[in-house]
């Protein structure tokens, strides 16, 4: 679980719904008192926090975050419209685990978020049981299962598949794909991606809506959660 706080209505709903189109559960918050009534219920993996809030600004909120037993160790990712050194200085030094400065790219934001998550060991790098949707993958036992049925994929099809959940809710170029799948000195052309993509997606039934592509550029783990 993510929470967001922000007191901007469009950002904050973007935000939400770029994460959990992205494989994590979100909640967002307008201010800190609506955030910490939900703390008290559920501790989240991470906190993404704007500096320039309604009532109690985010740099004061961060320091109570660090000041609290139960929340001292949540990552937190400080939002602002503000990107002065200072600024970034003053939220780093309060605690934060990383500073985005606003306008940003969702995209960008994910990575961000996925680098503090590996940091903190939410996500482990070792792991070898990955999902998304109704999609999970077994990187041990070298299997996949879609909607609770098993999927017999080619090794290609698995390094593909578990290559786009890895870095779900963000863009994979054809050239990264063939880079990381097929190898650098690989000499076909960009349309074997295309086709594995579409024999991926055949072979996952339902679950294969959840590829999705981005036209022009290349394919990305989304759709509806």
């Amino acid at each position: 679980m993510i929470y967001c706080v922000e007191d901007d209505k469009g950002i904050r709903e973007l935000i939400v719904y770029t994460l959990e189109n992205s494989g994590f559960k979100a909640k967002g918050f307008e201010d800190a008192k609506a955030m910490n009534l939900a703390l008290r219920e559920h501790k989240p993996e991470l906190i993404l926090l704007d500096i320039m809030l309604p009532g109690q600004d985010g740099i004061s909120v961060l320091k109570g975050l660090r000041k609290n037993f139960e929340t001292k160790k949540i990552p937190v990712i400080m939002l602002t419209a503000k990107g002065t050194e200072y600024d970034k200085v003053i939220g780093l030094d309060s605690g934060a685990d990383d500073y985005i400065s606003k306008p940003f790219g969702m995209m960008e934001l994910i990575s961000r978020i996925k680098a503090v998550l590996r940091r903190s060991g939410a996500i482990k790098d070792g792991d070898t049981i990955f999902s998304y949707g109704d999609i999970v993958i077994d990187i041990k036992a070298h299997s996949v299962t879609a909607n609770s049925k098993h999927v017999e994929l080619t090794l290609k099809e698995f390094e593909l598949l578990t290559l786009l959940i890895k870095n779900a809710g963000i863009v994979l170029t054809r050239d990264m794909l063939l880079e990381n799948i097929w190898g650098y000195d690989f000499d076909g052309e960009t349309r074997t991606v295309d086709v594995h993509i579409r024999t991926l997606r055949q072979k996952l039934g339902k679950s294969g809506e959840l590829i999705e592509t981005v036209r022009g550029v290349g394919y990305k783990m989304g759709g509806a959660k």
